[in-house]
């Protein structure tokens, strides 16, 4: 597994002068990175370890910068984002697959892919009329139900799941774990008891969604419960029933959207963070961590605190608390004046 300037320059779209032959074994951090491999410079606070470097090849952003010899330096304008390429190239190389299906697998007769381009692994099941796009792989252990949907060109890790009749778009990714299309969370008290209300709605990902270890996106309780086009939800995120998110949102670790609430465009809900049933997030939301959103909040910025409002608003209330201690011995230090001049 190897690497040339040439090829090197077209992944990234970047002129690249030296040797167009020079071969690049690898990739690596500035600090672990060894002879042969290619680094790159994302932060500038790493900036003080690249005249350490031995890598051979850095990505840095525009600016002045000096590596040690036989280091070349290569100027993008982001280094993080043209690194993803070197990196996804390497994988790509080390994790390739042969297409078809494994002994083991458990698979419908009526279920439509193409074996030549599809993989399915041992330990995989495949319920009824399941229907799965090009070049999909799904690892063992993973478990489509009836009638579900698989777009082109994605990746189904160990383990994760998908219920009856939901729909994924092309190029999604499901991390070990990830379940889509639980029932969602309904009940109702009826006699002293809570009695379920049947969830009969689907789960849709659109084209590029990623789904985190262990994160739950549960089906609708009727029409269904969407994830837009690009978004990423990380490791243990709960998404209730009916909730719609908007493209390219970010919902982070240990955060929670409450059933038929809805997310515009490019909203964040950070670590931790929480959105209340039936409200609406408007488009570039931040949600700070562990900041509750209670009521709908239609305007672009960040917001902190439960619940949740402006920073600049919760900002000056958590400064004022930092205070209190100290006016709180004054007031009693006042009040001990005005007692002692009373006595006197």
């Amino acid at each position: 597994m190897a690497l040339t300037i040439t090829e090197l320059a077209q992944l990234i779209g970047k002129e690249i002068s030296g040797d167009a032959e020079r071969v690049f074994s690898g990739i690596n951090s500035l600090d672990k990175a060894e002879v042969g491999e290619i680094s790159f410079l994302g932060n500038p606070r790493y900036a003080p370890q690249l005249p350490e470097t031995k890598a051979s090849l850095v990505l840095v952003p525009e600016g002045e910068f000096s590596a040690p010899e036989g280091c070349l330096l290569v100027q993008v304008e982001n280094p993080s984002a043209s690194f993803s390429k070197v990196i996804d190239y390497f994988q790509k190389e080390a994790n390739e697959v042969a297409p078809g299906v494994a002994c083991g697998a458990i698979v419908a007769d009526d279920a439509q892919f193409d074996a030549l381009s599809v993989t399915i692994s041992a330990g995989v099941i495949i319920g009824s009329g399941v229907r799965i796009g090009p070049r999909t792989i799904i690892e063992p252990g993973v478990v489509l139900g009836r009638n579900v949907q698989i777009g082109a060109d994605c990746i189904l890790h160990m383990n994760s799941s998908v219920r009856e009749r939901c729909v994924l778009g092309d190029r999604v990714i499901l991390q070990p774990g990830a379940v889509v299309g639980s029932d969602g969370f309904g009940f109702e008290l009826v006699d002293g008891r809570h009695q379920k209300v049947p969830q009969v709605g689907i789960v849709e990902l659109e084209d590029d969604v990623e789904i985190g270890s262990n994160s739950c996106i549960d089906r609708a309780r009727f029409g269904k419960t969407l994830i837009g086009e690009g978004t990423k939800v990380d490791n243990l995120v709960q998404v209730a029933h009916n909730v719609e998110t908007g493209k390219h949102c970010l919902l982070v670790s240990q955060s929670g959207v409450a059933g038929s609430s809805q997310l515009g465009n490019y909203v964040t809900v950070a670590a931790q963070a929480g959105v209340g049933g039936h409200i609406e997030i408007g488009d570039q939301v931040i949600l700070a961590g562990r900041a509750g959103a209670t009521k709908s909040v239609p305007n672009a910025g960040v917001y902190m605190g439960f619940p949740a409002r402006p920073m600049a608003k919760e900002q000056r209330k958590m400064a004022s608390l930092a205070r209190l201690p100290r006016l709180i011995e004054e007031v009693r230090s006042l009040k001990k004046k005005l007692e002692n001049s009373g006595k006197g």
